[in-house]
């Protein structure tokens, strides 16, 4: 990473100012940027937070609020967080390419909490590298590449093919009409039967990871460009108003504070 380093901001002492980065590609999405108090919510797939200057502070669940620089948490896991306007990185790994157990290694000396994972981070310089480049955006993917597969090997067992392909068909079809009904019947099995398979496999029921799925779509349609009313047609919600409430819901926030003004890769 020592020519990424060239490109760097070199502002430490002001991270709060630099826009946020937004990337997505399969298997994976990074948030990075200055946040506040995000309430209580679940994502649909396991996440990974570390704060980039200083330690955040976290609840998970109705537990006490605790201070960690990094945590893990799996997919389903309620959770809230305030860092009162620093620099948080969100790293959310897809069911295919692993659970938490995927993103263990990077929280060191941790404690458990509910099946979360608290502690120190073993990424946090290479986070931060990526957040203060001008061109972070650009090679994220290549760093994130490199960090996952110091962990791969702490990966899990593979999918179950039948789950596994209901996955691929609806990162395409992130509309109304993806239904469990239908998903089931393309990988031959009953509807009770899937759904019961697909929350074992994923962690959370089929309807709410097709919502976020849905949200992933409409995330990378603002990122590219898009407004928000476009954004939402696209990816299957009636209107903006659908998907900012479907926002509010999985991420404990507004959309706007990390959409209105992103880092693109051609930065």
């Amino acid at each position: 990473m020592n020519e990424r380093a060239a490109n760097a901001v070199h502002r430490p002492d002001l991270p709060g100012t630099l826009l946020p980065i937004w990337h997505l590609d399969p298997g994976r999405a990074l948030f990075m940027g200055a946040l506040g108090h995000n309430a209580l919510h679940a994502h649909s797939v396991p996440v990974l937070l570390a704060g980039l200057y200083d330690a955040l502070r976290l609840r998970i669940g109705d537990g006490p609020w605790q201070r960690c620089a990094a945590a893990a948490i799996p997919a389903g896991v309620s959770y809230e967080f305030d860092v009162e306007g620093q620099p948080l990185a969100v790293l959310y790994l897809e069911p295919q390419a692993g659970r938490i157990d995927a993103l263990a290694p990077f929280v060191t000396k941790t404690t458990e909490t509910s099946g979360a994972l608290l502690g120190g981070s073993s990424i946090v310089a290479a986070l931060r590298e990526i957040y203060e480049a001008r061109n972070g955006a650009a090679w994220a993917a290549e760093a994130l590449d490199d960090l996952l597969a110091y962990s791969a090997p702490r990966a899990r067992r593979a999918m179950d093919p039948r789950i596994a392909h209901a996955l691929s068909d609806l990162e395409v079809e992130t509309g109304l009409d993806a239904t469990a009904q239908c998903a089931a019947t393309r990988v031959g099995l009953s509807s009770s039967r899937f759904q019961h398979l697909f929350a074992d496999e994923v962690g959370v029921p089929f309807r709410r990871f097709r919502v976020w799925q849905r949200l992933r779509r409409a995330i990378g349609e603002i990122i590219d460009g898009s407004n928000f009313t476009d954004a939402a047609h696209a990816a299957g919600f009636a209107d903006q108003a659908h998907f900012s409430r479907a926002f509010r819901q999985a991420f404990g926030a507004s959309a706007s504070p990390s959409l209105r003004k992103v880092r693109s890769a051609a930065a």
